[in-house]
C-alpha cells in the first residue's frame, strides 16, 4: 500500500505534531541514574522481585493462560490470589485485571448506568476518563482536589440521577500530590447514593501499612465503593486489581469487557503479583523509599515551580515546552533519567520536569539531582 493510499490525517496529524515539537518517539537507550521510572521500590530494578521468586519451590514457567477466565484462564492460583489480596486490602472481594488501564476502563464503562452521574477529578488519569467515555451515564469535572467545586457539583444534580460515583486518584501522577480523601468521605456520608471509588496506583508501596495504601493510612478502606491497585509501579509487575464487594465482582466478572474478553494473565504473573505482596510485608523497601523522600527535602531548600510531595512523584514546573525539552536533556547530559512532561499532555504553563525517587537512588545522585535542579 502507497502512502497515496493511506487516510490523509494520519500523515497531516504525525506532520503538525512534528512542528510543534511533540512528536513522540519510543526510546530504547536512557541515562543511567532512574529519577523517572514508576519502580518506586527497586522490586524490578535491583531484582529483588526476581530473586524471590526463583527461589519459590512451586513457580511455575507457563507463559500461556490459554484463553479468557470465562472459557479456560481461570485457576485456583488466581482465585486464591484474589483472595489474598481481597484480605490484604481489607476488601470483600477483588478481581485482577491485566493492566490498569484495563480495570479502569472495565469498571468505569459498566458500573454507571444511564440514570446514573460520575463527577471526577479534573487531573483524573487517561484511563479513568477513558472507561468514564465508554459508560452510558452523564459526568461533569470537579476542579483538582477542591471540595467545594465537587460539593457544588452534587447539590446542583443530586436530585436528578439514581446514583453519583466520585472519580479520584490517591495520588496524582503528574504533581505527586494527594486527594482530599477524609473530605470526600464525609460528603459521601452526608448523602445517599454517593459512591467513592480510588485509584490507588501510585499509592501502593509508598503508603499505608505494609505498602497498603493511602485509603488504609487514612482508615476509609470501608468507606469505598470500589478501590483500585496497580502492580506495573511500586510492585515492579503487571496487573491490577478492583477490590470492592463480592456483588461488585460477580458483576464485573459478567459485564466488564475488558476482564471477559481478554485471555487471562498467565501463571507466572500472578506468582509475581503474590510475590511482590509477599516482600511488602517482609521488606522495609518502603521506609527506606520515605527515607530518601525525607532526605530529598532536607537538602532541597526551595526552588521556585517545585511541587513539594510525600508521595515518589515530584515535578519541577518550568512553563514552557521547550524549557522542559531543555532542562531533560541537562539531566541527561550528567546521566539522569528524568522525563518532560509538556503540552497538552498538562495545561499550558504547567509544563514541567517530573521524577520519581526510588529506595535505590543513592544520596550521590540526589545530590546531584538537586544541584542540577537549582541551577537551571
Amino acid at each position: 500500500m502507497s502512502l497515496s493510499q493511506l487516510p490523509e490525517h494520519l500523515l497531516k496529524s504525525l506532520q503538525e505534531r512534528d512542528q510543534k515539537g511533540l512528536l513522540r518517539k519510543l526510546k530504547k537507550e536512557f541515562p543511567g541514574i532512574d529519577f523517572c521510572s514508576n519502580d518506586y521500590l527497586g522490586f524490578s530494578k535491583s531484582g529483588i522481585l526476581s530473586s524471590a521468586l526463583q527461589q519459590q519451590t512451586n513457580s511455575q514457567t507457563v507463559f500461556g493462560s490459554t484463553g479468557s477466565r470465562l472459557i479456560s484462564g481461570n485457576s485456583e492460583l488466581i482465585e486464591g490470589a484474589e483472595k489474598h489480596i481481597a484480605l490484604f486490602h481489607h476488601g470483600e472481594s477483588a478481581l485482577i485485571y491485566n493492566s490498569g488501564y484495563d480495570a479502569n476502563v472495565g469498571l468505569f464503562s459498566c458500573v454507571p448506568q444511564k440514570n446514573d452521574l460520575i463527577l471526577f477529578d479534573e487531573l483524573i488519569h487517561a484511563s479513568i476518563y477513558d472507561g468514564i467515555r465508554l459508560s452510558n451515564a452523564a459526568y461533569f469535572k470537579f476542579r483538582h482536589n477542591n471540595i467545594d467545586s465537587l460539593q457544588e457539583l452534587i447539590t446542583r444534580h443530586k436530585a436528578s440521577y439514581n446514583n453519583i460515583y466520585i472519580a479520584v486518584e490517591s495520588v496524582y501522577s503528574m504533581d505527586g500530590d494527594t486527594a482530599p480523601l477524609l473530605e470526600i468521605v464525609e460528603l459521601c456520608k452526608a448523602s445517599e447514593k454517593l459512591y467513592l471509588i480510588v485509584d490507588e496506583a501510585h499509592a501502593i508501596g509508598v503508603f499505608g501499612k505494609q505498602g497498603r495504601g493511602l485509603c488504609n493510612a487514612l482508615n476509609i478502606e470501608k468507606n469505598c465503593f470500589a478501590r483500585v491497585y496497580t502492580y506495573g509501579k511500586a510492585l515492579g509487575c503487571h496487573g491490577a486489581t478492583v477490590v470492592g464487594s463480592t456483588i461488585l465482582r460477580d458483576y464485573l466478572v459478567n459485564f466488564s469487557r475488558s476482564f471477559i474478553y481478554t485471555t487471562a494473565l498467565p501463571t507466572h504473573s500472578i506468582e509475581a503479583i503474590l510475590c511482590a505482596y509477599k516482600l511488602l510485608i517482609e521488606t522495609n523497601e518502603q521506609e527506606k523509599l520515605q527515607e530518601n523522600i525525607a532526605y530529598f527535602y532536607s537538602k532541597v531548600g526551595t526552588i521556585d515551580g517545585l511541587i513539594k510531595s510525600q508521595s515518589a512523584i515530584h515535578s519541577l514546573i518550568v512553563g514552557r515546552n521547550i524549557r522542559a525539552d531543555e532542562l531533560e536533556a541537562t539531566l541527561a547530559e550528567n546521566n539522569i533519567y528524568a522525563k518532560a512532561i509538556k503540552s497538552p499532555t498538562v495545561k499550558e504553563g504547567t509544563e514541567r520536569v517530573r521524577f520519581c525517587l526510588h529506595t535505590f537512588n543513592t544520596r550521590e545522585e540526589i545530590d546531584l539531582l538537586i544541584r542540577l535542579l537549582k541551577a537551571f
